[in-house]
């Protein structure tokens, strides 16, 4: 457990450090513009040149960022185009475009898989020869960069069968992948296959190899440097692939079926993450043994004359290369994580979570030593690197997301996810806090206060707080320049993002803490810290909001039915009954909830009582509801039962159902219209006098 140090400053410091006194903040503000003006307004209803628009206008998502030699590849996703993926590379001569061309002549491709309803790896690329999987018909294409004829082929059959997480084989003409068969009757099936590249199997399903099945999951398959071995994960039902998965290693043969393999890591409680091999063919992974996402090292692959062919599993032994309280990993809700990479045959470049903040670097491979490189950037998670460069996902406290390089040295941007620009003068950057909770314990978070240059609140005036809630939940918030964050507090709003005991990025003691307490131990960690800045005067009680999706917006209820704290919340397609939930849900996560809950037994009261649905009584704030139409994750029938249940209640509460839309908004329409909604919500249940344009109806306000 990560403890608080003099280093990091926590709410008690903010009186001291810059947010200090009322009077402080106004002075400094009205000299930051030289002799501009400033308006004096009450907090909450500041103007922002921040709106809807400024998500969606300029904005792209960046994915799976990838190199290819000298080439750098990755994904974006456009709002306004429905969130549609697009593969892109930048070539050594500093040009983007767009790779794909039409397919059929017709239609734009989507780069995208459903595999596990998240999804993530949705291509691969090796000498301009590129995989992919196409969100349209989830079939898998090939495209070579360097056909003059410019023709995308089918490699898959149309089918119910989704695909994703590619590794392509060029000597036996093959890419590998994760296959999640939906044909047959009740939950699908997944295994990996080897998908040849000459096209069969686009005309004859079994034309692709299986290689591996018999467990419920598998991902991550990667080859090795010389071609003769496959790695790859595996897990099963009611596990999740971090709280324990099993490491494998086949030697492949001439069709690229495995032969002899090996389980190197499968140990109770302990998951795997990201097997990679290195240059010199030894294989790198990481695993949470030490209770940290620490990095380890495998060796003795390597055949010898005279050896028998399967000598190296005998041969093989694993020592930990960097333990320590890092996390170089983090939880494998989406396929394709890659949070290091080769740097060369000596390094790895690595990126870990340690003390609240995130750090890139290089790893002796023989030895373990780190080094943190000083890039100015906090990397998100996806490192890739080649010939000496290094290109990396990150952000900062003044940037949004972006795709970074390091070269000879220097770093620069290759790609800005917004072309919106946020006056340095309007950032509230985030600021680390921690605060005790009621049980004794340490809970953590970020900290913005409001900010906006052009405004000043009365002096007896206090904020409206809104708390953020992460989903998951096992999954963590971070500090780096988000729009969203920018909106509240440029007009007025102080906002408190909380990482509360289940999060990761704080090792595996802090994430566990949550297990058997889902409902009860998230909610008391954001209500506590709400508390604690109301009790040093930076939040009016009266206005303090609780926002979040998926498990956030479970949190976001359930903080509705057991704390008095907040006066308002807003929940995104959040969980209402667990009951339901379990289900309705898809195959990834049945069973998630029973380690969260501490029961598996669906008679057991605790399942009704950690459902808000079944506390509607005890409910008395204002509540919005944002769901989507085709959400597969959490149904919109959980939505639509909190609704009926608070209108026949007689409580405040209102309802948006986004047509076409799934877990989580792409859609630019749907995006902005969210953002509206919700600031409409809050100025009239608290009486604020801003000005929105919304077509929300609160029931029984």
């Amino acid at each position: 457990m990560m403890e608080a140090s003099d280093e990091q400053p926590t709410v008690q410091d903010f009186i001291r450090l810059g947010c200090a006194s009322r009077s402080e903040r106004h002075f400094e503000t009205f000299f930051q513009g030289g002799s501009m003006s400033v308006n004096v307004a009450p907090y909450g209803e500041w103007k922002s040149p921040i709106t809807g628009e400024s998500f969606t206008a300029r904005s792209v998502t960046l994915s799976q960022v990838r190199v290819d030699g000298p080439d750098t590849y990755w994904v974006e996703g456009h709002p306004k185009e429905d969130g549609r993926g697009t593969l892109l590379c930048r070539s050594a001569s500093g040009v983007t475009s767009e790779v794909l061309p039409l397919i059929d002549g017709v239609r734009l491709p989507d780069v995208r898989t459903r595999v596990h309803e998240y999804g993530g790896r949705a291509y691969a690329v090796l000498d301009g020869f590129v995989v992919f999987s196409d969100g349209f018909d989830s079939r898998v294409y090939r495209f070579d960069s360097k056909d003059p004829h410019r023709t995308v082929t089918p490699l898959t059959t149309l089918s119910k069968s989704r695909f994703g997480d590619f590794e392509i084989d060029e000597v036996r003409g093959l890419v590998y992948a994760v296959r999640e068969d939906h044909s047959g009757v009740g939950d699908p099936v997944n295994t990996l296959v080897a998908i040849p590249l000459d096209g069969s199997a686009a005309r004859d399903d079994s034309a692709i190899i299986t290689v591996f099945e018999g467990t419920d999951f598998v991902a991550s398959p990667v080859i090795s440097p010389d071609g003769t071995k496959l790695a790859w994960l595996s897990w099963n039902q009611p596990e999740m692939p971090w709280t324990r998965s099993a490491l494998h290693v086949g030697a492949l043969d001439f069709e690229g079926r495995i032969g002899v393999s090996t389980v190197l890591v499968d140990t109770p409680d302990v998951c795997v993450y990201e097997p990679r091999w290195t240059l010199d063919g030894d294989l790198i992974h990481v695993d949470d043994t030490t209770g940290w996402a620490n990095l380890f090292r495998t060796e003795g692959f390597t055949w010898h004359e005279g050896d028998p062919a399967d000598a190296w599993v005998s041969k093989t032994r694993t020592r930990a290369l960097h333990p320590g309280t890092q996390a170089f990993s983090h939880p494998h809700w989406q396929l394709g994580l890659h949070s290091y990479d080769n740097f060369d045959n000596n390094y790895l470049v690595c990126s870990w979570a340690e003390d609240l903040t995130w750090h890139i670097g290089a790893v002796s491979i023989s030895n373990g030593l780190a080094e943190e490189w000083a890039t100015g950037w906090w990397p998100i998670g996806n490192v890739a690197s080649a010939d000496g460069r290094v290109v990396f996902l990150a952000d900062s406290a003044t940037h949004t997301p972006a795709i970074v390089e390091v070269k000879n040295g220097k770093t620069s941007i290759i790609r800005p996810s917004s072309e919106a620009e946020i006056l340095p003068s309007l950032i509230s950057p985030a600021q680390i806090v921690s605060w005790p909770t009621s049980d004794g314990a340490l809970a953590y978070g970020f900290y913005y206060p409001p900010k906006n240059p052009e405004f000043q609140a009365p002096a007896e005036d206090l904020p409206p707080l809104i708390v953020n809630v992460h989903g998951g939940p096992t999954s963590s918030t971070r500090p780096g320049l988000s729009v969203p964050t920018q909106y509240w507090t440029s007009r007025g709003f102080a906002v408190l993002d909380v990482n509360y005991r289940g999060s990761t990025g704080f090792g595996r003691a802090y994430r566990e803490r949550l297990n058997g307490n889902w409902g009860v131990m998230d909610v008391q960690d954001c209500a506590d810290g709400a508390k604690s800045l109301i009790e040093r005067g930076l939040a009016d009680p009266k206005r303090i909001a609780i926002r979040g999706g998926s498990a956030g917006g479970f949190t976001t209820l359930n903080a509705l039915v057991r704390s008095d704290v907040f006066t308002a919340g807003t929940s995104f397609y959040g969980i209402a009954d667990l009951k339901m939930l379990e289900a309705e849900t898809h195959k990834f996560e049945a069973g998630y909830s029973f380690r969260l809950l501490g029961s598996s037994d669906l008679s057991d009261p605790v399942w009704e009582d950690r459902s808000p649905l079944f506390h509607i009584d005890e409910i008395t704030a204002p509540l919005l509801l944002l769901q989507g139409a085709e959400d597969r994750v959490v149904p919109p029938s959980q939505a639509h039962a909190m609704y009926d249940a608070l209108v026949a209640k007689g409580n405040a509460v209102a309802v948006k159902i986004y047509e076409g839309e799934g877990h989580g908004f792409r859609r630019a329409t749907t995006i902005r219209d969210a953002w509206a909604a919700e600031l409409a919500f809050y100025s009239r249940v608290w009486g604020l006098d801003v000005e929105v344009e919304s077509d929300l109806v609160v029931t029984n306000l």
